[in-house]
């Protein structure tokens, strides 16, 4: 099963990661965000409906996306180039959108202010 985990890393921990990652210890697949606010504004309940359907969906192209989700294509064209931009999802080498796993794990603490 192929595994993603969405969370919320610090310039620091992703630094980290990066240094295990080339010293050849598996970290899995990671898609981070700066802040948990910037988390939830890419992340909107539009774009995770985009991500749910497209998981392990493979490949799509935008219009089918639009349909899976029920919204008119030009609110899903927008919303995938957001997620593309994010480097949530990824562009496939026909164009279509793919994002490539088979589950997602959400990853942050919230701590008091």
């Amino acid at each position: 099963m192929n595994i993603v985990t969405i969370g919320v890393a610090s310039p620091d921990e992703t630094k980290a990661r990066m240094r295990r990652a080339l010293r050849g210890k598996e970290q899995g697949a990671f898609i981070g965000f700066a802040s948990l606010e910037l988390l939830w504004k890419v992340l909107t309940p539009k774009r995770w409906e985009i991500v749910r359907i497209m998981t392990s969906a493979g490949p799509l192209a935008i219009r089918e996306v639009a349909r899976r989700v029920e919204r008119d294509v030009k609110s899903v064209h927008g919303d995938v180039q957001a997620l593309l931009k994010a480097g949530v999802v990824d562009r496939a080498e026909d164009g279509r959108i793919v994002f490539p796993y088979d589950e997602i794990h959400v990853d942050f603490v919230v701590r008091a202010a």
